[in-house]
């Protein structure tokens, strides 16, 4: 007998629960897990290695610039890296999805206000990097917000227009 499906408005904390844990063992979280971790490693190394030589060959306003840009970057990182342990610590049993629900585990939204990468001397792979972070970023974020956030409405349209906003949000670039 197969378990029936779950119902992705079901906002009761069983199916929540299920939700998270199903998640946290699925293939997709496996990839998602990888592609962070290894981009967390590939950008240390960069900023260890070559980012630092190249920072050093920029003016002042883009050296400025790359400092402000790789904090922002690692600091991003190092959020998605959390989020990510987090699942997998949900997956290995080590903490129940009520935990990882807490506001202290979740993605908050991102702050928009970013320097303007394009418009200084940045290297070509500093702003890879950047770019390549800011889409685990968001794609972590919107996978966090459908695990975890509670509907704000009990409305059947209101479910709707939220679905709705979410598959927009989705496919932005």
């Amino acid at each position: 007998m197969t378990e029936p499906a779950i119902d992705p408005l079901d906002d009761s904390t069983n199916a929540r629960a299920r939700r998270v844990r199903d998640f946290a063992s699925s293939e997709m979280f496996s990839r998602a897990f990888e592609e962070g971790m290894n981009l967390v490693e590939e950008t240390a190394a960069y900023l260890d290695g070559p980012g630092r030589e190249e920072s050093r060959q920029l003016s002042r306003a883009g050296a400025v610039a790359y400092a402000s840009e790789s904090m922002r970057l690692t600091t991003r990182l190092m959020q998605v890296a959390s989020w990510l342990l987090v699942q997998r610590s949900v997956r290995e049993g080590e903490m129940t999805p009520e935990t990882a629900a807490q506001e202290k585990f979740r993605l908050a939204e991102e702050a928009k206000g970013r320097a303007s990468a394009e418009d200084h001397e940045i290297p070509a792979r500093l702003k890879d990097l950047l770019a390549r972070s800011r889409k685990i970023y968001e794609r972590s974020q919107r996978i966090d917000q459908g695990l975890y956030k509670t509907l704000k409405s009990a409305n059947p349209v209101g479910k709707q227009v939220d679905r709705l906003r979410e598959a927009f949000e989705a496919r932005r670039p």
